[in-house]
Order: C-alpha cells, then structure tokens, then sequence
C-alpha cells in the first residue's frame, strides 16, 4: 500500500464532493462507494403536503435531499408559502443550500441530531401549530413523534427515497478491500450506509467485517445516530464533535497524523 491514505466514502456520488475534496486537500485518495442511492419522489403525500403548504407555521428540513426534492418538482415553492411560515434546519449544510434556494432559516440547533433540534423548540410553544417535515420515511421517528407531544400538528410527505445500489458489485469490493486490508479508512454518514454494508456482505463474513473495520483500519461516524448503526454490528469508531463532514475528515487526518507521531 502507498503511503497516500486512501478513505472509502460510502455517501451517494452526488454527497461526496466535499468529503472527496478534504480527503484530498489532506494528501489522501477518495474511494467513492456509495452504500446507498438516493431517490428524488414527488409522492403522493408531497403533492398533499403542498396542497397544504400555505397553512404552515414552521417547515423542518433534516436533509439536503428534501430541499432538492422539493425545488426539482416544485421550482416556484418559495411563493407559495405565507409570510409567517418559519424554517428549521438539522444543520449548517443543509441551511447553505435552503438560503442558496432563497428560503430564511430561522432555527439552527447546535446539535444537528433531531434531539438537538427538539431541544431548540423547547422555549417555543408549539401548540396547535401546523408543522411540515418532507423527509424519507426510513428516517427516525423521534422527531414528528415528540412535535406531535408538545401539541404540534404535524405533516410528514416522502420527498425521497433511500435504497441499496441495484448494482452491489462495488461494495463487495469495498468488503473485500476492506478485509484486505486495502484501504486505510472509512466514513459513514447515516445509519442506512452502515447497514447496507453489512446486509450486501455474506452472512459468513459479517463477524470479519466488524472485526477488520475495528481493527485494521479507522472507521469513522459523522456522529452518534450513525454510531449507533455501527454499535449494532460491534464496529468501534470515532465521531466527531461537531456533526459535519469538515469535521468528520479533520478528525480522521488528526487520528493519522498521531498514528505516525
């Protein structure tokens, strides 16, 4: 193996030119494999959710995808929204790209988890309030759930999908690098990446997976909902402080460069 670290990506081709462009920026080679694809949808419960729009009181965003979702089968969305309707983001990224589509972001938490989000709502009464959320509908349910508790009225619409690549064949390649111990890293962004992986590996190599991914190379969460992913197949990681993929990559040259000190 050269000395030049080589990182797997496993987010989708379309999430990875940031991370790419760190990972490179570090003197370090990106292997993309994404562990996921994901589905635009201009589903039935997003042309619902826009029949509705103009009553909202708040929009929460979780997801670059739903922002691009919306504006690609929706272009004029901005103008159909009231005045008074606020926007809530999960993090700094996906508030770059609602302000790059011209929408206000009015709440950021400093923990961008829907916990973290949650506990930025907690000085606000949201009783009787209409809430819309479009996101995927694999996506966790603390998050509609605890609004619909404080007394929120919530509305939940499909605007993407998260599914395994039709073609596996690069991630069994990911495995069997891994367990080759061909690459030096790997990044998981959500819990579906980590899943993924382990549902395209062979039921007789799973516990070897675990093993290489904790051992031999360093595996590393963007933060503890992924992590949690990674608790379930006994995987040992490093999260960052901060939940963004700057952070993610900063974290995992540091680990290097202590490695080699």
């Amino acid at each position: 193996m050269s000395n030049k670290k080589i990182v797997a990506l496993t987010r989708p081709i379309s999430r990875s030119k940031e991370a790419k462009k760190l990972v490179e920026s570090y003197g370090g080679e990106a292997l993309i494999v994404p562990t996921l694809e994901l589905e635009l949808l201009n589903s039935p419960s997003l042309k619902k959710f826009m029949e509705e729009i103009d009553d909202l009181d708040w929009l929460i965003f979780t997801s670059v995808s739903s922002l691009d979702s919306i504006y690609k089968y929706y272009p004029d969305f901005n103008g159909k929204l009231n005045d008074n309707c606020k926007t809530a983001v999960i993090g700094h990224k996906t508030a770059e790209v609602a302000e790059k589509y011209g929408l206000r972001v009015d709440l950021i938490p400093k923990d961008y988890t829907a916990e973290g989000l949650l506990e930025s709502f907690n000085d606000i009464d949201i009783k009787g309030l209409k809430i819309g959320i479009p996101r995927t509908y694999s996506a966790r349910k603390v998050l509609p759930e605890e609004l619909k508790n404080r007394g929120a009225n919530v509305i939940l619409a499909e605007s993407y999908r998260s599914t395994i690549p039709h073609d596996k064949s690069k991630i069994k390649g990911l495995i069997n690098k891994i367990l080759n111990k061909e690459i030096n890293a790997i990044t998981f962004t959500s819990p579906l990446t980590v899943r993924n992986l382990f549902k395209v590996a062979e039921d007789n190599i799973k516990d070897q997976l675990s093993k290489s991914l904790s051992e031999n190379i360093i595996t590393v969460s963007i933060g503890p909902i992924t992590a949690q992913a990674l608790d379930e197949f006994n995987v040992k990681y490093i999260y960052p402080e901060r939940y963004t993929v700057k952070d993610m990559i900063d974290l995992l040259f540091d680990k290097f460069n202590n490695k080699e000190n």
